[in-house]
């Protein structure tokens, strides 16, 4: 079934930059790296699938979009492919490659903190998103970390199938890829099939590890990142690419499905609806760079079931579970909510909240060697398939909590509405409380409000929810709800 974010499609401003590229050995063993050859210009600007507009430059920030070149190799597993993840991948085929890479960083080098996200783009609406930037990027900018996101898959670039169609001003660009929707920007792309786009990825993070287009700045650490599909492609490179790569210094994977993105011959594409159901892959457990799984709620039991995959905790991996989550949101999906019809209210809950904590926490575990906290598991039934097991009002037990799950007017739910739709598969609901409901629950509006801070605290308390985003969490509290 076809299941995976892919939201807003929407055009964002760009300029351009200078030169440079060459092979590196820091971070990993050696290889070699992209060459970004040019600034890309002209035509209609960058085009990125960006539901969240940020005025980059009142944080210090520029945007520069580039082409990335070179020849990238695919890779075959010496052997099947193990539940452990415990795999062992060896060069296969090689073919030549020019993509987009679009990096935002710090325009002075003094607030840069020395990480730099890179970001697999995410494809699943058929032009690249960037949904982990959507979703973290309030934290980069307070941090000073760079991000740089990455054409990594063929849809993006050469256009192709659609897994969710979102109907939402812009849509008529999805699965043209960029190299037809802005032939004067783009036309001199070009992509050789997802099964290179591993190594186009580790020679892009190679690039920008040497300083390659970032304006001076000196990386420390760089961080892979990818939502949806872009995190099951995630679990496949961890488990088979970065024990040949060590690309990466550590992991940020957001809303991964049960398997990894599958390897695919030249000129084709990764078929994740077909093996979604394939055997369930845990992040091999014998690697230094760390893992920081975040998971929303409908992650775990719907279509794409990461319960399946679920492993303990170590000194290099974190699973953090969300009650109260969609797998896409109204925060991530932004203005285009307006413009779906799910049959019911989509879900509200702060998972943007939680990730930018879990991020905030990998970089310190990076930098510091502070472990996150571990978290308590959603709580599942043993129903074949097991559900998520729920309270009398239908909010799912166990899990990460926040005020607006143990301190409720609705309920927040990862369940879809009544729209059949897949894009309303992944964006939950929330359903109001009656004011019966409300006035059992509340005595009065004061009561409400004094129960929602002190659980706000637990949550920063905790290291669920960072101090700095009390007042966003704060805003989810909804006093107006309760009967006067």
């Amino acid at each position: 079934m076809a299941v995976l974010l892919g939201v807003a499609i929407a055009a964002a401003a760009g300029s351009s930059g200078v030169a440079a590229a060459t092979a590196t050995t820091q971070g990993g063993a050696t290889g070699p790296s992209a060459e970004f050859s040019r600034a890309l210009a002209g035509g209609n600007g960058v085009f990125i699938g960006s539901p969240i507009a940020v005025n980059l430059k009142r944080f210090g920030y520029l945007q520069r979009e580039y082409a990335a070149s070179g020849t990238a190799t695919s890779y075959r597993s010496a052997a099947p492919l193990t539940g452990d993840g415990r795999w062992s991948f060896e060069p296969d085929a090689q073919a030549p490659y020019r993509t987009r890479v679009l990096v935002r960083r710090p325009a002075d080098p003094a607030r840069f903190s020395g990480t730099v996200v890179v970001e697999w783009l995410n494809v699943s609406g058929g032009v690249d998103a960037d949904p982990e930037w959507a979703t973290l990027h309030e934290e980069m900018l307070r941090q000073g970390d760079a991000w740089v996101g990455v054409s990594a898959q063929q849809i993006g670039v050469m256009g192709g199938p659609v897994l969710v169609r979102v109907d939402v001003p812009g849509a008529e660009t999805a699965g043209k890829g960029i190299k037809a929707i802005d032939p004067k920007r783009y036309g001199s792309l070009d992509h050789p099939g997802d099964g290179f786009a591993f190594d186009i990825y580790t020679q892009v993070a190679r690039a920008v590890r040497s300083g390659t287009r970032m304006g001076g700045l000196r990386v420390k650490r760089v961080i892979a990142g990818g939502e949806s599909q872009s995190a099951f492609a995630l679990v496949t490179y961890y488990n088979g690419v970065q024990p040949l790569t060590r690309a990466f210094d550590g992991f940020f994977v957001h809303s991964r499905g049960a398997v990894g993105l599958p390897l695919v011959g030249p000129g084709r594409y990764a078929d994740i609806a077909g093996s979604i159901t394939g055997t369930a892959t845990t992040f091999r457990d014998d690697q230094d760079a760390p893992v920081m799984d975040v998971q929303s709620e409908s992650d775990v039991t719907s279509v794409l079931s990461s319960y399946r995959a679920r492993q303990p905790d170590t000194d290099r991996f974190r699973l953090w579970e969300v009650a109260g989550t969609a797998h896409a949101d109204a925060h991530l999906i932004g203005s285009s909510g307006a413009a779906i019809d799910c049959g019911v209210p989509i879900n509200n809950g702060p998972l943007h909240l939680v990730a930018k904590a879990g991020y905030h926490a990998l970089t310190a575990w990076m930098e510091k060697g502070s472990a996150p906290p571990t978290a308590p598991r959603l709580d599942v039934t043993a129903d074949m398939p097991p559900q998520l097991a729920r309270d009398a009002n239908g909010i799912a037990l166990g899990g990460i909590r926040t005020p607006p799950v143990d301190v409720p007017v609705a309920t927040l739910s990862g369940t879809p509405g009544p729209n059949p739709s897949t894009i309303c598969l992944l964006l939950g609901s929330t359903a109001p409380f009656s004011d019966a409901q409300l006035r059992q629950l509340y005595p009065s509006r004061a009561r409400y409000r004094d129960k929602y801070r002190a659980d706000a605290e637990k949550a920063i308390k905790s290291g669920f929810v960072l101090a700095k985003d009390r007042a966003a969490l704060l805003a989810f509290a909804e006093p107006s709800h309760i009967p006067g």
